[in-house]
Protein backbone atom coordinates (compact mmCIF):
# COMPACT_ATOMS: atom_id res chain seq x y z
CA UNK A 1 0.00 0.00 0.00
CA UNK A 2 2.59 2.28 1.11
CA UNK A 3 4.63 1.76 -2.55
CA UNK A 4 1.11 2.84 -4.58
CA UNK A 5 0.90 5.79 -2.56
CA UNK A 6 4.90 6.32 -3.03
CA UNK A 7 4.20 5.90 -6.81
CA UNK A 8 1.32 8.39 -7.07
CA UNK A 9 2.78 10.70 -4.71
CA UNK A 10 5.82 10.74 -7.55
CA UNK A 11 3.34 10.51 -10.58
CA UNK A 12 1.81 14.00 -8.95
CA UNK A 13 5.03 15.51 -8.22
CA UNK A 14 6.29 14.88 -11.79
CA UNK A 15 3.29 16.30 -13.11
CA UNK A 16 2.95 19.69 -11.35
CA UNK A 17 6.93 20.05 -12.03
CA UNK A 18 6.24 19.37 -16.00
CA UNK A 19 3.08 21.74 -15.71
CA UNK A 20 5.42 24.40 -13.92
CA UNK A 21 7.13 26.05 -16.93
CA UNK A 22 4.07 26.28 -18.94
CA UNK A 23 3.25 28.70 -16.19
CA UNK A 24 5.84 30.31 -15.80
CA UNK A 25 5.78 30.87 -19.57
CA UNK A 26 2.23 32.79 -19.54
CA UNK A 27 3.19 36.11 -20.93
CA UNK A 28 1.02 39.62 -19.80
CA UNK A 29 1.07 42.98 -20.56
CA UNK A 30 -0.77 45.16 -18.81
CA UNK A 31 -1.74 48.26 -21.21
CA UNK A 32 -3.55 51.69 -19.99
CA UNK A 33 -4.81 53.77 -23.13
CA UNK A 34 -7.41 56.29 -23.80
CA UNK A 35 -10.76 55.45 -24.51
CA UNK A 36 -12.16 54.53 -27.83
CA UNK A 37 -8.02 54.61 -29.28
CA UNK A 38 -7.79 51.56 -30.55
CA UNK A 39 -9.28 48.70 -32.91
CA UNK A 40 -9.43 46.10 -30.30
CA UNK A 41 -8.59 43.30 -33.83
CA UNK A 42 -5.32 44.84 -33.52
CA UNK A 43 -4.50 43.34 -29.22
CA UNK A 44 -6.12 39.77 -30.89
CA UNK A 45 -3.82 39.88 -33.53
CA UNK A 46 -0.65 41.10 -31.05
CA UNK A 47 -1.55 37.78 -28.69
CA UNK A 48 -2.05 35.70 -32.10
CA UNK A 49 1.54 36.76 -33.16
CA UNK A 50 3.58 36.38 -29.78
CA UNK A 51 1.71 34.61 -27.13
CA UNK A 52 1.50 37.50 -24.83
CA UNK A 53 -1.83 38.45 -23.43
CA UNK A 54 -3.30 41.79 -23.21
CA UNK A 55 -4.88 43.39 -20.08
CA UNK A 56 -6.29 46.66 -21.53
CA UNK A 57 -7.92 49.41 -19.30
CA UNK A 58 -8.78 52.78 -20.03
CA UNK A 59 -9.25 56.60 -18.90
CA UNK A 60 -10.32 59.65 -20.52
CA UNK A 61 -8.16 62.46 -19.24
CA UNK A 62 -4.35 62.74 -18.75
CA UNK A 63 -5.53 64.34 -14.61
CA UNK A 64 -6.50 60.36 -13.87
CA UNK A 65 -3.30 58.66 -15.44
CA UNK A 66 -0.79 61.09 -13.96
CA UNK A 67 -2.80 60.31 -10.25
CA UNK A 68 -2.60 56.80 -10.77
CA UNK A 69 0.93 57.19 -11.80
CA UNK A 70 2.61 59.77 -9.27
CA UNK A 71 0.88 57.06 -6.76
CA UNK A 72 2.74 54.37 -8.42
CA UNK A 73 2.21 50.59 -7.99
CA UNK A 74 -0.19 50.96 -11.00
CA UNK A 75 0.61 47.42 -12.40
CA UNK A 76 0.74 48.67 -15.96
CA UNK A 77 3.58 48.02 -18.62
CA UNK A 78 2.35 50.75 -21.13
CA UNK A 79 1.26 53.69 -20.49
CA UNK A 80 -0.92 56.21 -23.13
CA UNK A 81 0.23 59.96 -21.91
CA UNK A 82 -0.04 62.99 -23.73
CA UNK A 83 3.58 63.78 -23.68
CA UNK A 84 3.36 67.40 -22.65
CA UNK A 85 2.46 65.42 -19.19
CA UNK A 86 4.69 63.27 -19.71
CA UNK A 87 7.41 65.67 -19.38
CA UNK A 88 6.57 66.83 -15.50
CA UNK A 89 5.96 62.99 -15.26
CA UNK A 90 9.34 61.68 -16.47
CA UNK A 91 10.63 64.28 -13.77
CA UNK A 92 9.11 63.04 -11.03
CA UNK A 93 10.79 59.50 -12.14
CA UNK A 94 7.69 57.64 -13.17
CA UNK A 95 9.20 55.85 -16.17
CA UNK A 96 12.48 54.16 -17.16
CA UNK A 97 14.13 54.96 -20.15
CA UNK A 98 13.00 52.51 -23.39
CA UNK A 99 15.71 50.04 -24.51
CA UNK A 100 16.00 51.16 -28.14
CA UNK A 101 17.54 47.76 -28.92
CA UNK A 102 14.39 46.12 -28.52
CA UNK A 103 12.82 48.48 -30.64
CA UNK A 104 14.09 48.05 -34.20
CA UNK A 105 10.51 49.51 -35.85
CA UNK A 106 11.89 52.88 -34.41
CA UNK A 107 13.55 52.90 -38.11
CA UNK A 108 9.56 53.91 -39.32
CA UNK A 109 8.52 56.48 -37.24
CA UNK A 110 8.39 60.31 -38.76
CA UNK A 111 10.97 62.80 -38.00
CA UNK A 112 8.63 65.42 -38.03
CA UNK A 113 6.56 63.97 -35.36
CA UNK A 114 9.52 62.56 -33.55
CA UNK A 115 10.77 66.17 -33.33
CA UNK A 116 8.23 67.62 -32.49
CA UNK A 117 8.01 64.98 -29.05
CA UNK A 118 11.86 65.14 -28.26
CA UNK A 119 10.89 69.32 -27.09
CA UNK A 120 9.06 67.40 -24.30
CA UNK A 121 11.49 64.56 -24.14
CA UNK A 122 14.59 65.16 -25.14
CA UNK A 123 16.17 62.73 -27.12
CA UNK A 124 13.09 60.69 -27.09
CA UNK A 125 14.38 58.49 -24.54
CA UNK A 126 11.15 57.15 -22.36
CA UNK A 127 8.69 57.66 -25.39
CA UNK A 128 7.30 56.58 -28.69
CA UNK A 129 5.06 58.48 -30.28
CA UNK A 130 1.19 56.30 -31.17
CA UNK A 131 -1.72 59.21 -32.30
CA UNK A 132 -1.26 63.42 -32.69
CA UNK A 133 -3.80 65.39 -33.10
CA UNK A 134 -5.32 68.64 -32.76
CA UNK A 135 -7.91 69.94 -30.20
CA UNK A 136 -10.88 71.77 -31.66
CA UNK A 137 -14.71 71.99 -32.68
CA UNK A 138 -17.10 68.93 -33.69
CA UNK A 139 -20.46 70.02 -34.51
CA UNK A 140 -24.00 69.15 -35.89
CA UNK A 141 -23.67 71.24 -39.21
CA UNK A 142 -26.97 71.21 -39.52
CA UNK A 143 -28.30 72.19 -36.20
CA UNK A 144 -25.17 75.34 -35.87
CA UNK A 145 -26.47 76.63 -38.90
CA UNK A 146 -29.63 77.12 -37.75
CA UNK A 147 -28.68 78.57 -34.50
CA UNK A 148 -25.96 80.87 -35.85
CA UNK A 149 -27.17 81.50 -39.43
CA UNK A 150 -23.89 80.99 -41.37
CA UNK A 151 -22.82 77.57 -42.79
CA UNK A 152 -19.19 79.07 -42.15
CA UNK A 153 -17.07 76.64 -39.86
CA UNK A 154 -17.28 77.60 -36.17
CA UNK A 155 -14.15 79.29 -34.69
CA UNK A 156 -13.52 79.90 -30.78
CA UNK A 157 -16.46 82.52 -30.40
CA UNK A 158 -19.17 80.26 -30.93
CA UNK A 159 -18.44 78.71 -27.76
CA UNK A 160 -16.68 81.53 -26.21
CA UNK A 161 -18.37 84.59 -27.42
CA UNK A 162 -21.53 84.35 -24.89
CA UNK A 163 -24.04 86.07 -27.25
CA UNK A 164 -23.39 83.06 -29.71
CA UNK A 165 -22.85 80.36 -26.41
CA UNK A 166 -26.57 81.35 -25.73
CA UNK A 167 -27.76 80.50 -29.21
CA UNK A 168 -26.31 76.86 -28.94
CA UNK A 169 -27.46 76.51 -25.78
CA UNK A 170 -30.75 74.78 -26.81
CA UNK A 171 -29.63 72.40 -28.51
CA UNK A 172 -26.13 71.28 -26.72
CA UNK A 173 -22.63 72.45 -25.80
CA UNK A 174 -20.33 70.06 -24.04
CA UNK A 175 -16.27 71.01 -23.16
CA UNK A 176 -14.09 68.93 -22.46
CA UNK A 177 -13.18 68.15 -18.70
CA UNK A 178 -9.70 69.29 -19.04
CA UNK A 179 -8.49 72.55 -17.88
CA UNK A 180 -5.39 71.91 -20.09
CA UNK A 181 -7.33 71.95 -23.41
CA UNK A 182 -10.17 74.20 -22.75
CA UNK A 183 -8.25 77.70 -21.11
CA UNK A 184 -4.95 77.03 -23.39
CA UNK A 185 -8.34 77.65 -26.46
CA UNK A 186 -9.46 80.63 -24.37
CA UNK A 187 -6.67 82.50 -24.66
CA UNK A 188 -5.86 81.97 -28.16
CA UNK A 189 -9.83 83.05 -28.88
CA UNK A 190 -8.79 85.96 -26.93
CA UNK A 191 -5.64 86.77 -29.06
CA UNK A 192 -3.09 85.99 -25.81
CA UNK A 193 -0.33 83.68 -25.47
CA UNK A 194 -1.79 80.36 -24.97
CA UNK A 195 0.62 79.18 -22.69
CA UNK A 196 0.52 82.32 -20.34
CA UNK A 197 1.46 82.24 -16.51
CA UNK A 198 0.18 85.92 -15.74
CA UNK A 199 -2.54 86.27 -13.19
CA UNK A 200 -4.42 88.66 -15.05
CA UNK A 201 -4.63 86.14 -18.74
CA UNK A 202 -5.86 83.50 -16.23
CA UNK A 203 -8.36 85.78 -14.98
CA UNK A 204 -9.41 86.98 -18.02
CA UNK A 205 -9.70 82.96 -19.68
CA UNK A 206 -12.08 82.93 -16.24
CA UNK A 207 -14.24 85.25 -16.90
CA UNK A 208 -15.01 84.55 -20.85
CA UNK A 209 -15.61 80.74 -19.27
CA UNK A 210 -17.72 81.91 -16.05
CA UNK A 211 -20.14 83.79 -18.92
CA UNK A 212 -20.48 81.07 -21.32
CA UNK A 213 -20.64 78.57 -18.54
CA UNK A 214 -24.67 79.00 -18.06
CA UNK A 215 -24.62 77.57 -21.59
CA UNK A 216 -22.55 74.45 -21.14
CA UNK A 217 -24.46 70.61 -20.72
CA UNK A 218 -21.61 69.23 -19.63
CA UNK A 219 -18.09 68.65 -19.00
CA UNK A 220 -16.80 65.13 -20.34
CA UNK A 221 -14.00 63.98 -22.02
CA UNK A 222 -15.21 61.08 -24.08
CA UNK A 223 -19.15 61.18 -23.92
CA UNK A 224 -19.55 63.62 -26.63
CA UNK A 225 -18.43 61.30 -29.10
CA UNK A 226 -21.81 59.57 -28.44
CA UNK A 227 -23.60 62.75 -27.88
CA UNK A 228 -22.70 64.34 -30.93
CA UNK A 229 -23.09 61.26 -33.59
CA UNK A 230 -26.41 60.42 -31.65
CA UNK A 231 -27.62 64.32 -32.44
CA UNK A 232 -27.98 64.84 -28.79
CA UNK A 233 -25.70 68.20 -28.84
CA UNK A 234 -25.03 70.52 -31.39
CA UNK A 235 -21.24 71.66 -30.87
CA UNK A 236 -18.29 69.80 -28.50
CA UNK A 237 -14.87 71.14 -27.86
CA UNK A 238 -13.11 68.04 -28.02
CA UNK A 239 -10.05 65.81 -29.71
CA UNK A 240 -10.13 65.61 -33.63
CA UNK A 241 -10.14 62.28 -33.89
CA UNK A 242 -13.31 61.78 -31.19
CA UNK A 243 -15.06 64.18 -33.61
CA UNK A 244 -14.53 62.03 -36.42
CA UNK A 245 -15.52 58.64 -35.16
CA UNK A 246 -18.59 60.99 -34.22
CA UNK A 247 -19.06 61.93 -37.49
CA UNK A 248 -18.51 58.36 -38.89
CA UNK A 249 -20.77 56.84 -36.36
CA UNK A 250 -23.35 59.50 -37.91
CA UNK A 251 -23.12 58.84 -41.09
CA UNK A 252 -23.18 54.66 -40.29
CA UNK A 253 -26.34 55.49 -38.45
CA UNK A 254 -28.02 57.09 -41.36
CA UNK A 255 -30.59 59.23 -38.79
CA UNK A 256 -29.56 62.51 -40.91
CA UNK A 257 -27.09 63.95 -38.11
CA UNK A 258 -23.95 65.40 -40.18
CA UNK A 259 -21.06 66.17 -38.39
CA UNK A 260 -17.74 68.30 -38.86
CA UNK A 261 -14.62 69.27 -37.60
CA UNK A 262 -13.15 72.97 -37.28
CA UNK A 263 -9.70 73.75 -36.65
CA UNK A 264 -10.41 77.47 -35.12
CA UNK A 265 -8.52 80.15 -37.28
CA UNK A 266 -7.35 81.58 -33.92
CA UNK A 267 -5.25 78.58 -33.33
CA UNK A 268 -5.80 75.28 -31.81
CA UNK A 269 -3.42 73.09 -29.76
CA UNK A 270 -1.66 70.24 -31.54
CA UNK A 271 -0.82 67.06 -29.01
CA UNK A 272 1.34 63.97 -29.41
CA UNK A 273 -0.08 60.65 -27.72
CA UNK A 274 3.10 58.34 -26.60
CA UNK A 275 3.79 54.99 -25.30
CA UNK A 276 5.97 55.03 -22.28
CA UNK A 277 6.81 52.46 -19.44
CA UNK A 278 6.20 52.53 -15.88
CA UNK A 279 9.44 52.63 -13.49
CA UNK A 280 7.65 49.81 -11.64
CA UNK A 281 6.16 47.83 -14.86
CA UNK A 282 6.29 44.00 -13.91
CA UNK A 283 6.32 42.92 -17.42
CA UNK A 284 9.20 45.42 -19.28
CA UNK A 285 9.89 42.52 -21.85
CA UNK A 286 6.54 41.84 -22.69
CA UNK A 287 6.11 45.82 -23.20
CA UNK A 288 8.90 46.38 -25.81
CA UNK A 289 7.51 43.73 -27.69
CA UNK A 290 4.28 45.54 -27.64
CA UNK A 291 5.50 49.10 -28.33
CA UNK A 292 7.43 47.43 -31.18
CA UNK A 293 4.69 45.80 -32.64
CA UNK A 294 2.57 48.96 -32.64
CA UNK A 295 5.32 50.31 -34.70
CA UNK A 296 4.85 48.30 -37.30
CA UNK A 297 3.67 50.13 -40.55
CA UNK A 298 0.82 48.09 -41.23
CA UNK A 299 -0.69 48.13 -37.55
CA UNK A 300 0.01 51.72 -36.99
CA UNK A 301 -2.09 52.24 -40.09
CA UNK A 302 -4.96 49.93 -39.10
CA UNK A 303 -4.91 51.92 -35.83
CA UNK A 304 -5.39 55.39 -37.41
CA UNK A 305 -7.71 53.96 -40.09
CA UNK A 306 -9.91 53.14 -36.88
CA UNK A 307 -9.61 56.14 -34.90
CA UNK A 308 -9.42 58.81 -37.48
CA UNK A 309 -6.12 60.56 -35.65
CA UNK A 310 -2.73 60.81 -37.35
CA UNK A 311 0.13 58.77 -36.56
CA UNK A 312 3.73 59.31 -36.52
CA UNK A 313 4.72 56.42 -38.00
CA UNK A 314 6.06 57.40 -41.88
CA UNK A 315 6.39 53.94 -43.26
CA UNK A 316 2.44 53.45 -42.37
CA UNK A 317 1.19 56.24 -44.74
CA UNK A 318 1.34 53.82 -47.67
CA UNK A 319 -1.39 51.78 -45.56
CA UNK A 320 -3.96 54.85 -44.98
CA UNK A 321 -7.12 55.03 -45.72
CA UNK A 322 -7.18 57.43 -48.63
CA UNK A 323 -10.22 58.91 -46.39
CA UNK A 324 -7.76 59.64 -43.51
CA UNK A 325 -4.20 60.63 -45.39
CA UNK A 326 -6.12 62.52 -47.41
CA UNK A 327 -8.24 64.72 -45.47
CA UNK A 328 -6.64 68.23 -44.12
CA UNK A 329 -8.63 68.26 -40.92
CA UNK A 330 -6.57 64.68 -39.99
CA UNK A 331 -3.05 65.47 -41.44
CA UNK A 332 -3.33 69.71 -41.38
CA UNK A 333 -2.13 71.81 -44.60
CA UNK A 334 1.64 73.31 -43.87
CA UNK A 335 -0.76 76.92 -43.11
CA UNK A 336 -3.00 75.28 -40.12
CA UNK A 337 0.16 73.48 -38.91
CA UNK A 338 1.97 76.85 -38.64
CA UNK A 339 -1.45 78.18 -36.35
CA UNK A 340 -0.99 75.55 -33.80
CA UNK A 341 0.46 75.17 -30.65
CA UNK A 342 1.68 72.93 -27.74
CA UNK A 343 1.03 73.67 -24.03
CA UNK A 344 3.85 72.29 -21.55
CA UNK A 345 2.87 71.05 -18.37
CA UNK A 346 2.55 73.80 -15.51
CA UNK A 347 4.92 74.52 -12.36
CA UNK A 348 3.02 73.89 -9.09
CA UNK A 349 1.92 77.38 -8.62
CA UNK A 350 0.67 77.88 -11.55
CA UNK A 351 -1.23 74.95 -11.43
CA UNK A 352 -2.74 74.93 -8.22
CA UNK A 353 -4.31 78.21 -9.71
CA UNK A 354 -5.69 76.90 -12.99
CA UNK A 355 -7.13 73.86 -10.45
CA UNK A 356 -9.17 76.69 -8.77
CA UNK A 357 -10.08 78.39 -11.79
CA UNK A 358 -11.58 75.17 -13.23
CA UNK A 359 -13.13 73.97 -10.18
CA UNK A 360 -14.56 77.45 -10.41
CA UNK A 361 -15.87 77.14 -14.04
CA UNK A 362 -17.40 73.24 -13.51
CA UNK A 363 -19.40 74.20 -10.29
CA UNK A 364 -20.47 77.50 -11.82
CA UNK A 365 -19.75 78.28 -8.07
Amino acid sequence: MRSVIAKLAATVAVAILAAAPSYAQERVVNVYNWSDYIDSSILEDFTKETGIKVVYDTFDSNETLETKLLAGGTGYDVVVPTVSFMQRQIAAGVYQKLDKSKLPNLKNMWDVVTKGVATFDPGNEYSVDYMWGTTGIGYNVDKVKAALGTDEKPNWDALFDPAKAEKLKDCGIYMLDSPTDVIPSVLAYLGLDPNSKKQADLDKAQEVLLKVRPFVRKFHSSEYISALANGDICIALGYSGDMFQARDRAAEAKAGVTIDYSVPSQGAQIFFDVFGIPKDAPHVEEAHEFINYMMKPEVAAKASNFVYYANGNKASQEFLDKEVIGDTAIYPTPEVMAKLFTVPPLDPKTQRLVTRIWTKVVTGQ
